[in-house]
């Protein structure tokens, strides 16, 4: 009787420690990340921008979501509309002021999502212009598994969200440029090689 019970509790102890497995930290992969944002013009039209310095890692449990994190910082300077005179705007002090406010940063807070699934709320601290509001993403598990190229554990995912750009202390010119923001992310983020 007490082996079998001794083996019950080793079949638990094991059993818990597979389901307890601590989430893998996979880091972004800055040429495979787009950040891009988009607003309304004077309603005739909808630009949009990207950042191309993304760096942070996703730290990812597919068995227990919400053990999951992220932690991202954007370098304000990289952002790129391929309109020079629209890139110097964003970075000048009517918007982003990338001399005063070098990065942009998110940060989780709680990852809701059920185990086996590919869809996320993943909410967090985003902090732009020096002011930090709560923002929640949707997000999407585009893939995970072995990277043919590179041979690496890689994540894919989509997320998007909408913020109100006077939130953060960037106004300039609302309501004829849109306060409203939509964020389209699309990331990779692979488990650095030994």
């Amino acid at each position: 009787m007490l082996r079998k019970t001794l083996a019950a509790l080793a079949i638990s102890f094991s059993f818990a420690a597979v389901v307890q497995a601590a989430p893998v930290a996979y880091t972004i992969d800055s040429a495979h990340t787009d950040t891009l944002f988009s607003w309304n013009h004077f309603g005739f039209s909808n630009p949009s921008a990207n950042f191309n310095n993304i760096k942070g890692t996703i730290n990812f449990d597919s068995a227990a979501p919400a053990n999951s994190s992220v932690d991202v910082t954007i370098a304000v300077g990289s952002v790129i509309s391929y309109v020079a005179k629209l890139d110097d705007e964003l970075k000048g002090d009517k918007f982003l002021d990338a001399g005063k406010f070098p990065n942009i940063t998110f940060k989780s807070t709680k990852v809701e999502g059920a185990a086996g699934q590919n869809h996320f709320k993943v909410s967090g601290d985003l902090t732009v212009h020096g002011v930090t509001k709560p923002v929640v993403l949707d997000a999407t598990l585009n893939k995970a598994g072995e990277h043919p190229m590179s041979k690496a554990q890689t994540v894919g995912f989509n997320a998007t969200t909408t913020i109100k750009r006077a939130d953060f202390g960037v106004g300039a010119y609302v309501p004829n440029v849109s306060d409203e923001i939509k964020i389209n992310i699309t990331t990779e983020a692979s488990v650095p090689k030994a």
